[in-house]
């Protein structure tokens, strides 16, 4: 069978095509992750107007974000406060990484818009995705498959305990 004809069957979106909006507009990730415990929301550390949190959909091992708690969406929107400490936590966690995987270098990152490549694009979120010399295999080529080594838990538990010394 081609592609164009294979069908995934998602009814559980009937709801927002329904009203209108998309799930994330309605029950935004990033507003809910704080809510819970670190462990459950995968959050590596808490700031007083940010917080890092591990991409669920990563890029590579290691992939975490660093988003405001106050829900908008761009960059220029960010207060004083909340624009210091998202670069602060985005510096931190760079050495926590290299600390912890030692990647040779980094993608970091904001998008902009739904136009720009932004997934949840009504609450701010900068990547930082650790890189390291042929992270990238045939799998995400061939099979449209990225393989990841280590499970998130896993990589929150050890970022979040590097945290304390860095």
């Amino acid at each position: 069978m081609s592609k164009e004809w294979e069908h995934i069957w998602a009814p559980h979106r009937i709801e927002y095509i329904r009203a209108g909006s998309t799930p994330h507009e309605i029950d935004c990730p990033f507003c809910r992750a704080p809510e819970l415990s670190d462990k459950d929301g995968l959050i590596v550390h808490r700031g007083d107007s940010a917080y890092v949190v591990m991409n669920l959909y990563p890029y590579n091992t290691g992939h975490i974000m660093v988003c405001p708690f106050r829900h908008f969406g761009n960059y220029d929107e960010a207060t004083i406060e909340e624009r210091d400490e998202i670069s602060r936590l985005t510096q931190t966690a760079m050495r926590v990484l290299r600390n912890v995987a030692n990647p040779a270098g980094f993608n970091i990152g904001m998008n902009q818009g739904f136009i720009a490549g932004a997934g949840i694009a009504g609450h701010l979120h900068q990547h930082i995705v650790p890189r390291w010399q042929g992270d990238s295999n045939f799998m995400p080529v061939i099979a449209s498959t990225k393989v990841m080594p280590e499970l998130l838990e896993d990589t929150r538990l050890l970022l979040a305990n590097a945290w304390q010394n860095a």
